[in-house]
C-alpha cells in the first residue's frame, strides 16, 4: 500500500505539472496575440464625444470628425480596428486610466496636470480658444467677461482658463449644453475650442456668434493609460506614418479648410 500511494502521488504531481505548463503556454500565447494589452485583441476601444464637430461627433450613427478619422488611420497602420464609444469629457481621462477605454480621442489638450492621470501620444493638432456669445451681445472679447455668466464644458482646458481668471464659470457636461445656454440667453458667453465654437455658431441660425479667438499654448493628443508604453509607441509610429503619407494634411483640409497652421507647429515626432 505505501508503494501504491507513492506512485499515485507521483502521478498526481506529474499531472499538475503538465496542467501548469499548459496554463503558462496559454498565457504566453494570449500575450503574443495582444501585445498592446487591449481590452479586446486587435481592437482599440476608444472613448470619444458625440457632440463636438468638426473635431469629434456622431453623424448618421457613425463616430467621425478630424480626431476620430485620424485615429482610425493611425490604428490601421498597426493592423488595428477602432471601436468608438460615447462618453462625457469630464470622465474620459479617468476612464482611460482605469482601462474602461484603451484610448481617449477628443482634441485633448496636453497639460502637466493631465499627465498625472494618463500619458499622451505626440501632439497631432493645435487649438484655439474661441469666445461664443448670443447674437447682439455687448461682450466683444475675453477682456469683457468679468461679472458675466460664462459657461464651459466641465474638465476642459477652457474650464481651467475660466477658473484661473476668476470667472466662476457655469459648468455643463457636454457641448450641446453650452450651445443651448447661449441660444436661450441663460449664459452671456461660452469659452469653447475655437473650431467647435465656430461650427456651433454657423449651425445656430444666427443666434450665436464668435467674437474672439486665441491660440492655445499646448498641442492636442490621444490619451493612453500610463502603464501601456507598447500602445503609446505603436500609436506614435502610426501617427508619423499618416503624417508622412499625406493623410494628416488631407484630414486637415477636409475638416478645417483654410485654417492656417501656426508658425513652429509640427505634428508627430517632428515637433
Amino acid at each position: 500500500m505505501p508503494r501504491f500511494r507513492t506512485l499515485a502521488s507521483l502521478a498526481v504531481a506529474a499531472t499538475a505539472t503538465v496542467a501548469l505548463a499548459a496554463c503558462g503556454g496559454g498565457e504566453t500565447a494570449k500575450t503574443a496575440d495582444n501585445p498592446y494589452k487591449l481590452l479586446q485583441a486587435g481592437v482599440l476601444r476608444t472613448g470619444t464625444l458625440t457632440d463636438a464637430p468638426p473635431n469629434v461627433f456622431l453623424k448618421d450613427g457613425k463616430f467621425t470628425g478630424f480626431d476620430n478619422d485620424l485615429l482610425t488611420a493611425v490604428a490601421a497602420k498597426a493592423g488595428l480596428k477602432v471601436e468608438f464609444v460615447g462618453t462625457d469629457f469630464s470622465a474620459l481621462l479617468s476612464q482611460v486610466a482605469t482601462k474602461k477605454f484603451d484610448v481617449g480621442s477628443s482634441s485633448i489638450t496636453v497639460t502637466e496636470a493631465r499627465k498625472q492621470t494618463v500619458q499622451f501620444t505626440n501632439g497631432y493638432d493645435f487649438g484655439y480658444f474661441g469666445l461664443d456669445v448670443p447674437a447682439g451681445s455687448t461682450v466683444k472679447g475675453f477682456n469683457d467677461l468679468s461679472g458675466k455668466r460664462v459657461v464651459v464644458v466641465q474638465g476642459t482646458v477652457q474650464d481651467d482658463y475660466a477658473t484661473k481668471q476668476g470667472l466662476n464659470p457655469v459648468r455643463v457636461p457636454d457641448y450641446n449644453g453650452a450651445v443651448n445656454q447661449l441660444k436661450a440667453k441663460t449664459a452671456d458667453a461660452w469659452i469653447a475650442p475655437a473650431e467647435i465654437g465656430e461650427k456651433s455658431a454657423a449651425d445656430s441660425g444666427g443666434k450665436i456668434t464668435v467674437v474672439e479667438k486665441q491660440l492655445s499654448s499646448s498641442p492636442t493628443a490621444f490619451a493612453v493609460a500610463k502603464d501601456n508604453p507598447a500602445l503609446l509607441a505603436v500609436l506614435n509610429k502610426g501617427l508619423d506614418e499618416v503624417i508622412k503619407d499625406g493623410t494628416w494634411k488631407k484630414l486637415q483640409d477636409q475638416y478645417y479648410p483654410g485654417r492656417p497652421i501656426p508658425d513652429g507647429f509640427t505634428p508627430g515626432s517632428g515637433r
